[in-house]
């Protein structure tokens, strides 16, 4: 009885694609490009477009998505040279849909297909196509097959794969010569897709780590009893005739219980070493005496007007601002004048 049935409905639907085949054979291409997309009712989907898109394709895809995934503006069209200037928000697309308009020959470059993976929502599907070609080039515009999956994932972008390879319509290649001014006859139409990973760029978790070390099956390492007993000296050992023990006495000769000489045993001054500044950490005395000797340092005078005040005095004179002096009178001067000398 189902055969009955399943003949019955056949017949059916082969006299409805007799009555109306232009409308039947629409609805099944349709379903096909759907299941082709992987685009399911209540997704939202972006479907990006550039320049060499023919209008009526571009709208008829669009009306097939926006039947599908339903009304609720869950359908977004955007130029490809316009994306990145877009107000989407992070996370916004559950597909997108880029270069699949019919006749559309559109290239992703880097900062597209960042801006595509930051509008995917994690786990998010990216279907495009574009044109590639099979040997690099002159034409630094249009990439090589082996670049085009490439490029998709330092995007960010897993799972990447080629799903179809297949050569340009003459429409295609027309289109390319037209906006790509490309002119080779080695060009390929590559559709591929990838997902978004399931976390969101710049998001964080704390990783567990263990770092105990496993113990081994007894708990302790096994040592050999030979060595242990090799390393070990019971009293029983101390007391055998056969031990042959050395007196810690007997190693030293008359020279090593000599007392040593005092002076031998000071450590050189710097003068002694010929240095003429002292070390960092001075202990004989020298730096003390550097010290001194820097501040008994008196300038003398070169016009012998020093004394009388600084009406009398040079411009570079090391007495300007102290009070007129005697004679002979032992001044001492500042740190910082001493220099400016």
């Amino acid at each position: 009885m189902q055969a009955g049935v399943a003949v019955d409905v056949f017949w059916a639907l082969t006299d409805l694609e007799r009555s109306q085949p232009a409308v039947l054979r629409g609805r099944f291409a349709a379903a096909l490009e759907m299941g082709e997309y992987g685009v399911v009712p209540g997704q939202r989907v972006a479907i990006i477009w550039d320049s060499s898109s023919p209008v009526e394709a571009l709208k008829d895809l669009v009306d097939k998505i926006q039947a599908l995934v339903g009304a609720n503006n869950r359908v977004s069209v955007e130029n490809v040279n316009q994306l990145s200037q877009s107000a989407h928000r992070e996370s916004s697309f559950d597909v997108v849909l880029s270069g699949v308009v019919p006749g559309s020959t559109a290239q992703h470059s880097a900062e597209v297909l960042a801006e595509i993976a930051r509008i995917l929502k994690p786990g998010g599907r990216v279907l495009l196509k574009e044109p590639v070609v099979t040997e690099s080039g002159n034409n630094s515009r249009i990439k090589t097959a082996a670049k085009l999956p490439t490029a998709l994932t330092l995007s960010g972008l897993v799972e990447v794969k080629e799903l179809q390879k297949e050569a340009l319509t003459p429409e295609e290649a027309q289109s390319v010569q037209e906006h790509l001014g490309y002119q080779g006859s080695d060009l390929l139409i590559v559709q591929i897709e990838g997902r978004k990973p399931n976390f969101e760029v710049g998001s964080s978790s704390q990783l567990k780590l263990s770092f105990a070390k496993k113990p081994g099956p007894s708990g302790k390492p096994s040592v050999d009893p030979a060595t242990a007993k090799l390393w070990m000296l019971s009293a029983n050992d101390m007391n055998d005739e056969e031990m042959d023990l050395l007196d810690s006495d007997e190693l030293l000769d008359s020279e090593d219980l000599k007392k040593p000489d005092p002076s031998s045993l000071r450590a050189p001054s710097c003068k002694e070493m010929g240095k003429k500044k002292a070390c960092k950490n001075c202990t004989c005395g020298l730096a003390e005496e550097l010290e001194q000797e820097k501040k008994s340092l008196q300038p003398k005078s070169a016009c012998g007007n020093c004394y009388l005040g600084d009406a009398f005095r040079c411009a570079s004179c090391p007495y300007l601002g102290m009070p007129a002096f005697k004679p002979g009178e032992k001044i001492l001067l500042k740190e910082n004048q001493l220099h400016d000398a």
